[in-house]
Formats: C-alpha cells, structure tokens, sequence
C-alpha cells in the first residue's frame, strides 16, 4: 500500500512538471534583446546634420519598442559595458568590438547603420547582426528628401519595421 501510495505520488509530481513545462511554450518566451547604436553620418565632407545619428537612433528605438517584437537593451548598460572595457565610445570603431559591447551589455541583435546626406537625397542604410555570429540577419535601406526631416524620420520608421519584421 505505501509502494502505490509513493508511486502515485510520483506520478502526480511528474505530471505536474510535465503540465508547467507544456504551458510555457514558444510564446512564452521573452523577446530578444536588441542593442541601438547612434546611426553614423557618412555623408562626404561636413557633417550634414548636428546629431541627426542620435535623433535617428532614437526613432529606431522607439520603432522597435512599439514593434513589440525585440526587447531593447538600455544605453545606460552600453555605457556601462564600455566602462568595463575602459573605452571611450571614440574607441568603439568596429563591428566586432561593438558586438562584444552588446553582449555584455546582455543583447542578442545590435542595429548598426549609417545614412549619407548628398546633393539633396538623405539615404539610410540599417542592418541587424547577431551578437554571437556577427552575422547580417536583416538590414534595409531608405533613400528620401535631404530636406525633409518629417521624411527622414518616417525613412527610419519604415526602414526599422523592415529590419524587426
């Protein structure tokens, strides 16, 4: 009796398990953690716009969070990985420092990018890189307006959505 009073037990404890364990399923699953980095000017010459990158990232930021799709990881541990490291962000040239950068900073997906104001056109190249490959897993490019801020946003809206769908 106490041998099939300890296996029923064991199988209502296994059971359980079992039950908690089908529950969680792939939409349980928290979304992947992107990291932003300030989109580079690369127009030749001057500098098209004073903090356009900063004002560009932060429009991606924004896209990807209303997305809902990713989970964006916060500047502040970007800052604070980079402390760790004891670099500047001057010091952050390449994609494979930026890449370890991120993952320390706890993210799977960083967005890189760059956009080059000529002769009157704004052009946006973004893309999205795994943090472990360093592999290209999405990117997306816009060309508008050079004249139209309104444009440029909307530009990185699109081209955002492209990247996180």
């Amino acid at each position: 009796m106490i041998s099939l009073y300890r296996n029923l037990c064991v199988l209502m404890a296994v059971a359980a398990v079992l039950t908690g364990c089908a529950k969680r399923g792939l939409h349980d699953r928290p979304p992947a953690a992107v990291a932003v980095w300030d989109i580079e000017n690369l127009s030749p010459g001057s500098p098209a716009q004073v903090d356009l990158g900063e004002i560009l990232s932060g429009k991606v930021i924004q896209t990807i969070t209303s997305a809902g799709n990713y989970r964006v990881v916060e500047r502040q541990r970007l800052v604070l990985a980079l402390e760790e490291l004891n670099l500047g962000t001057s010091d952050v040239v390449n994609d494979a420092t930026r890449l370890k950068i991120g993952a320390m900073a706890g993210a799977q997906f960083m967005v890189f990018g760059g956009y080059q104001s000529i002769g009157g056109l704004m052009r946006l190249d973004l893309r999205m890189v795994g943090v472990e490959t360093g592999k290209v897993v999405a990117a997306s490019q816009r060309t508008v307006s050079g004249t139209d801020p309104s444009a440029w946003l909307e530009a990185t809206r699109e081209a955002t959505l492209e990247l996180v769908k």
